[in-house]
């Protein structure tokens, strides 16, 4: 039997520099949030979000994000 075709999801890696100066490289956001007018703008706010949703887990206060890029770049 074949499989049933799943919907992919494109994700375009980030990398994310903090106002701490650490760095944390490859992080994930889904390309569809990009396709607007705004550019990587929106990318700030999923990282933002993902940074909460880790600080819940590990007890930590999310870092203030200074700067992101396109891993690669």
């Amino acid at each position: 039997m074949a499989k049933k075709p799943t919907a992919r999801s494109e994700f375009v890696m980030f990398d994310v520099i903090y106002e701490d100066g650490s760095q944390r490289s490859n992080r994930k956001v889904d390309a569809s949030l990009l396709a607007g007018l705004d550019g990587d703008e929106p990318a700030r706010t999923a990282i933002m979000d993902q940074d909460r949703a880790i600080s819940e887990k590990s007890g930590l206060p999310p870092l203030q994000i200074k700067s992101i890029r396109r891993s690669g770049k």
